[in-house]
């Protein structure tokens, strides 16, 4: 059996190496006294069958958790599902994977040699989803893939771990709404993503969503070090539906803006 809980530490305590934004932000709203429920964690990969969502998601079938809703992202050449656990204090799993066979030649062989680099043990490991960049990389290589598709880049560069966490804004009791928290993350100086507006999605919608962009990090590459956007944090505000029970899925609109945090600027 799988213990999730410590595998969401170990992915929470990535993350945050990663992207020091989530511990200001966390430590700014618990000094207000609130308690931070997460949300979802999303996760990133490539349609190739060694490492699909399927076998993204393997740790977290295994501990319960069951497919949700499917999406689609035609500008982005993205598919995605997102998994669910019974159990409230679990956080959504979102995964999603870029797909191949509507990208370049170029493209799909480069991501295959990368992937042709990872030893079968680990693509064996029931948690591939935090085993971070598996393949030897080089800052051409890289830029080359992100030329095409950012999403592409980041994930070379990065590997497979948490893309983003999120806050979810309903459980916040000194804080009303999305756009206060806005101001105030405003007024602590971090930027946020406004591609799309700076809140994606409405009420009707039954969800808003907003995010940080990623800050950058420096990442080793095979033949030196580039500063390059890492990871982000994500805020949403979920709304009741006509049956009385909170929406309990994503909108494709809405998570296409929110993918470009992780952007190049």
């Amino acid at each position: 059996m799988v213990d999730v809980h410590h595998l969401l530490k170990k992915l929470w305590d990535d993350y945050r190496r990663i992207n020091p934004q989530a511990d200001g932000i966390q430590q700014f709203l618990q000094a207000r006294g609130e308690t931070v429920v997460n949300d979802h964690i999303a996760f990133r990969t490539f349609s190739d069958e060694r490492v699909s969502i399927d076998v993204l998601a393997r740790p977290f079938v295994a501990a319960g958790y069951t497919a949700g809703g499917e999406y689609l992202f035609p500008g982005k050449h993205l598919f995605a599902r997102h998994y669910a656990h019974t159990q409230a204090n679990l956080p959504r799993i979102f995964i999603s994977e870029l797909k191949l066979d509507e990208m370049s030649s170029s493209l799909q062989s480069t991501v295959g040699s990368l992937l042709d680099q990872i030893p079968a043990s680990e693509l064996e490991r029931s948690d591939l989803c935090q085993r971070g960049r598996l393949w030897s990389l080089d800052i051409a290589t890289y830029r080359q893939l992100a030329d095409e598709s950012e999403y592409a880049g980041w994930l070379a560069a990065f590997g497979f771990r948490a893309n983003h966490f999120t806050v979810l804004v309903n459980a916040l009791r000194t804080i009303n709404g999305l756009r206060e928290l806005n101001a105030l993350l405003r007024q602590q100086g971090y930027p946020l993503n406004t591609a799309g507006g700076e809140i994606k999605g409405t009420p009707a919608e039954y969800l808003e969503q907003s995010s940080t962009l990623a800050a950058p990090v420096d990442i080793k590459f095979k033949d030196g070090v580039l500063e390059i956007p890492g990871c982000y944090y994500e805020f949403a505000q979920r709304y009741v539906q006509p049956n009385g029970d909170l929406f309990p899925g994503f909108v494709s609109g809405s998570a296409d803006k929110i993918f470009q945090s992780t952007d190049r600027r």
